[in-house]
């Protein structure tokens, strides 16, 4: 019987990329909320907070990625999932917006927010919506990184 597609970045068995993912997500839902709060408050700190946290995804996406490519690279059942390629395409379109979002608002400050990072904030966590539910598919219905007992990697 086959094996499941495996994690080729893993640490005892567990994907490094299902280990990182939640950290850039997180970092980004919560851009999107501080623009929110900033939005209606007009508070300058949300706008700090905002910047770090879009700081901290990218930093953290740029390590999921590494780990994502890694999978990609080591099982060639993982690159040939059409999933794999719109949740990988999708994530970087998220993270080229994202490095935009950040510039304009580390050189403009506040007035990068309303409306344009607000807007862009948004479409991310859209965007992130249909890439996670891409990676739920891969791991749910195609089973890459799961070990079960016909994969020799458990």
């Amino acid at each position: 019987m086959p094996h499941n597609p495996h994690s080729t970045a893993s640490i005892a068995g567990h994907p490094v990329h299902a280990m990182l993912i939640p950290f850039p997500i997180a970092f980004f839902v919560a851009t999107f909320v501080c623009d929110l709060i900033f939005w209606r408050t007009g508070n300058p700190g949300w706008v700090t907070a905002s910047l770090w946290l879009l700081g901290a995804g990218l930093i953290m996406a740029a390590l999921a990625a590494l780990a994502g490519l890694t999978d990609i690279l080591g099982d060639a059942q993982i690159r040939n999932l059409r999933d794999v390629w719109l949740h990988a395409g999708g994530n970087v379109i998220v993270v080229l917006i994202e490095l935009y979002n950040w510039y304009t608002r580390y050189a403009q400050g506040e007035a990068a927010v309303m409306p344009v990072g607000l807007v862009l904030s948004l479409i991310v966590v859209l965007i992130l919506l249909f890439t996670g539910w891409k990676g739920w598919g891969m791991v749910y219905r195609h089973h890459v990184g799961v070990a079960d007992g016909t994969d020799e990697t458990g």
